[in-house]
């Protein structure tokens, strides 16, 4: 049964429209409508497919969720693909493919009724080993070389977008921060939301106008919040900030860091508001302790279990593209001893290795 209220038709072209305003300035017109007219495509496709779907049975929510996944990452990888150096005319099959494993995940992912957050970091995972998988075919037959397949395995658009995103937080923080001692407040003043500087993923919690896309507009007061908490972990213990830590969603604890790392911190925000915040801080933050499957014990014990099946030159081969932080972490593993990453991360390159084999 068709999803009553599923316009996808004009859920995909208002996000192209959002899309096209986002595109880098330095792209050139052909550049900015290649981005524009495949996720437009590849949105519209993706929403008649769940709109025609008859098995599965998505709600309107659930089909504005998945056909806006698939625009977001269409638009951020084929903006990695302009970047990337890769002939023209190879970028429509490998959208093709992203596009496709996109689709396929996330509708397993949602029919499952998995977390949302499991979801994007599951769908997220198969969209980078797609991309990296696509790129090595390329460079096995001959069509690119190794140094482009380096370049292009470099690229990422959503990253670096997500890098600006807590530059601007913090360099709004310090704006905030000034204009409380020119201004003498006691108390944080909240601006008006600022802008989104990405695409965003929808997080609704009403059935969702398709043609609207939801926006989670970020506030100085939850800036203020990150990095009032900033403050409280520079007083703890690595190992129990590390565990509180994994309790957020990823956006936020990079944020938190990012606050870690400032000087002068307990300065820059005003006592009164300070203190507010940690009453806040102290009723919400999150308990318990970390999944056992996030140990460093479980972690290396999973590298080493997937090592059994490749003696080291194969694994060196697997790990050809990706970072070094990441090749360091497999190998320290191997030998029994954790590197410090994320305990997440640490799960997904480990999901990596596993499905490899």
């Amino acid at each position: 049964m068709a999803i009553e209220g599923f316009d996808y038709k004009d859920f995909a072209q208002n996000l192209a429209q959002q899309a096209f305003e986002l595109l880098p300035p330095d792209f050139t017109d052909d550049q900015k409508n290649y981005v524009a007219n495949t996720l437009l495509n590849f949105s519209a496709v993706a929403g008649e497919a769940l709109y025609n779907d008859t098995q599965m049975n998505f709600n309107l929510d659930q089909a504005v969720m998945i056909t806006q996944i698939i625009a977001e990452w269409s638009f951020h990888k084929s903006v990695d693909l302009v970047r990337s150096g890769i002939p023209r005319q190879y970028w429509d099959p490998i959208m093709q493919k992203i596009a496709f494993t996109i689709f396929e995940i996330a509708k397993n992912a949602f029919h499952q009724n998995l977390p949302q957050d499991q979801a994007l970091q599951v769908i997220e995972h198969h969209v980078k080993k797609t991309w990296l998988d696509c790129i090595a075919e390329l460079k096995d037959k001959n069509l690119i070389d190794e140094a482009l397949m380096e370049q292009a395995a470099s690229q990422s658009n959503i990253d670096q977008m997500a890098q600006q995103q807590v530059e601007m937080e913090q360099t709004q923080l310090e704006q905030q921060a000034q204009m409380q001692a020119e201004q003498g407040y006691t108390e944080a003043q909240p601006l008006p939301p600022e802008e989104p500087s990405q695409m965003p993923v929808p997080q609704p919690q009403q059935p969702t106008q398709p043609s609207q896309v939801p926006v989670q507009p970020v506030h100085d007061y939850k800036i203020l919040k990150l990095a009032t908490l900033a403050m409280l972990f520079n007083r703890m213990r690595q190992e129990k900030v590390q565990t509180y830590l994994d309790k957020f969603n990823s956006s936020d604890a990079d944020t938190v860091v990012k606050f870690m790392g400032v000087q002068d911190l307990d300065s820059k925000i005003a006592p009164n508001a300070i203190m507010q915040y940690l009453n806040e801080i102290q009723e919400n933050i999150p308990g318990g302790n970390i999944s056992p499957d996030l140990t460093h014990e479980a972690l290396i014990e999973r590298v080493q279990n997937v090592s059994q099946y490749f003696d080291k030159s194969q694994l060196e081969q697997n790990l050809r593209m990706e970072r070094n932080k990441v090749r360091r972490f497999v190998f320290t593993a191997m030998e029994g001893e954790y590197l410090e990453i994320p305990p997440r991360v640490a799960s997904i390159i480990a999901t990596h290795l596993e499905d490899s084999v």
